[in-house]
């Protein structure tokens, strides 16, 4: 009898997925900052058994203050949604308010480097992962919206799809704000840094389809009005993307819905590349 509950457990835990997925907090050395930088790597149910499969990657922000824990803790639904969609997750952390940029300002904050190449590079070689562009998205909230953003445009070879949510998209409206005097200089003293290195102003890196773009912001959100802005200036230069405005504000009760919809844009964009991928073979 005691083997029978036992079985059932096992079979029980199996069904309800309790073991399907993988959750790992990974350590990855950065070579550009001399120390290890922690990880959430979700891989779906079918990694292991599907030896001969390659699966496409999201990178995932998180917010200003917050660290590579905030996702999982928050949306303890994303590995049910990596095994649905097929794909990895990987949530990095950015430090508290790196923003995600080489800081010019401090050289121990090198958060584009290490995110575009050196975690990428580690992830890539060390998972099953479908290794181009084809295969690669990134997306994050607030800070972490900006700095998908930001990454994704000025490295439009590495990533096929990027998103934004309640993105912090046009930091000059914000000078004082989040630390970013620390990682930027004071915006009085450098304000042509503060326009590089705002998302408005990275907009001429992109033609219409240079990259697939899905971000949204809560009506209610302080970052609002900056994301309409965006919106109206990607419709300007006629750059294709999809803007999402709803009620809602600065908080996990909105990303943690929003999350859902973005995995389905990142999800039919890996399906269209692969699929156009195989009619290619086909020819």
């Amino acid at each position: 009898m005691k083997h029978l509950k036992l079985t059932l457990f096992i079979l029980a835990a199996s069904v309800s997925g309790v073991w399907a997925q993988s959750v790992d907090t990974v350590a990855v050395w950065s070579q550009s900052m001399k120390k290890n930088v922690k990880n959430v790597v979700i891989t779906p149910a079918n990694y292991k058994t599907a030896k001969n499969e390659r699966f496409p990657v999201v990178y995932l922000l998180h917010g200003a203050g917050g660290n590579y824990s905030n996702w999982i803790k928050k949306t303890p639904f994303l590995p049910e949604l990596a095994s649905r969609y097929g794909m990895i997750i990987v949530c990095p952390d950015g430090n508290t308010h790196s923003w995600y940029w080489d800081s010019p300002v401090d050289t121990t904050s090198r958060y584009e480097t290490y995110v575009s190449k050196e975690l990428r590079e580690f992830i890539d070689k060390t998972y099953r992962t479908v290794d181009s562009r084809e295969g690669r998205a990134i997306t994050g909230l607030s800070m972490g919206g900006q700095g998908a953003l930001f990454l994704a445009f000025r490295h439009l070879d590495l990533y096929g799809a990027c998103g934004s949510i309640s993105g912090g998209v046009d930091i000059q409206s914000f000078p004082s704000s989040w630390y970013m005097e620390q990682k930027l200089g004071s915006q009085a003293e450098n304000p042509e840094r503060w326009a590089e290195y705002s998302i408005m102003n990275q907009l001429y890196r992109l033609k219409p389809t240079s990259i697939k773009i899905i971000f949204d912001c809560g009506t209610d959100d302080f970052f609002y009005t900056v994301n309409k802005r965006l919106h109206e200036q990607m419709e300007y230069r006629r750059i294709e993307h999809d803007f999402i405005s709803r009620p809602g504000n600065h908080s996990w009760s909105y990303w943690t819905n929003s999350i859902k919809f973005q995995l389905v844009f990142f999800d039919n964009y890996f399906k269209d590349m692969a699929a156009k991928k195989a009619a290619e073979k086909t020819k």
